[in-house]
């Protein structure tokens, strides 16, 4: 398969290597240095592309693969508010597009457990749910879109939380009806996240740590590989648990 790599950071990097471990070719790496390769015609030589750049750009760069005519595979996170106008812009091309907060396969399992948690706690309201996330000092958004995630599925399970606030020192704790997140960065941590129901009596904890970003790569290349040849709007869900990959 040849691949565009749209940014070509740490994790353009990363995902080059496994890409290449897999079989894979890299024929586009685009980075600040050679925007101007950034072209559509240089797009429709690669099989897929991969976007991890920054959210002021990754609409663009989006767009710019769906109008090539170029499945996109996307893991720039803090751009939720223009994803719905990707996924439009997907439909009307009769293209290939899958976006995910996280491709690593441990927390796309992690999200699964979150889910089933959630719900399980429904019924138990002396437990009080918070959560936090722990990233790098160059991650630029926070909470993480993994966090957002991570929160969001807990409002869909767990009646009695009715949106999400990022925490701060002066935050208000037990308030029923928000779910606080609290968001750290450190150096040198590809990212933890940490879900935690508390009581009087007892505390249940789920977590997910990461010890290299080669899950995260290993993940955007099995999408990669997962869209190549279909149409329509796909998730991680698709990729891990499809008949076709079990």
């Amino acid at each position: 398969m040849d691949i565009a790599l749209i940014g070509y950071g740490k994790m353009g990097k990363a995902i080059e290597e496994v890409a290449l471990e897999r079989g894979h070719t890299i024929i586009l790496k685009i980075s600040r240095d050679n925007l101007n390769a950034f072209s559509e015609s240089n797009l429709q030589m690669a099989d897929v592309a991969i976007e991890f750049s920054t959210p002021e750009s990754v609409l663009d760069n989006v767009l710019t693969c769906l109008n090539a005519g170029i499945p996109v595979v996307c893991g720039t996170t803090g751009w939720n508010n223009h994803l719905d106008k990707a996924k439009e812009r997907c439909m009307e091309e009769n293209g290939s597009f899958l976006q995910s907060s996280n491709f690593s396969i441990g927390v796309n399992l992690f999200f699964e457990l979150n889910k089933n948690l959630a719900a399980l706690m429904n019924d138990w309201p002396a437990y009080e749910v918070e959560i936090s996330e722990t990233h790098h000092t160059e991650k630029k958004d926070a909470p993480s879109g993994t966090a957002i995630s991570l929160a969001d599925q807990i409002l869909n399970n767990l009646s009695r939380k009715k949106h999400w606030h990022k925490a701060h020192e002066n935050t208000k704790k037990n308030n029923q009806d928000i779910l606080q997140i609290h968001s750290f960065r450190e150096d040198n941590i590809p990212g933890t996240h940490h879900v935690k129901y508390s009581s009087a009596i007892d505390d249940i904890e789920i977590i997910h740590t990461a010890h290299t970003r080669k899950g995260f790569a290993l993940g955007a290349v099995l999408a990669a590989e997962h869209i190549k040849n279909k149409t329509g709007i796909f998730s991680m869900k698709d990729v891990l648990f499809s008949k076709e990959n079990i």
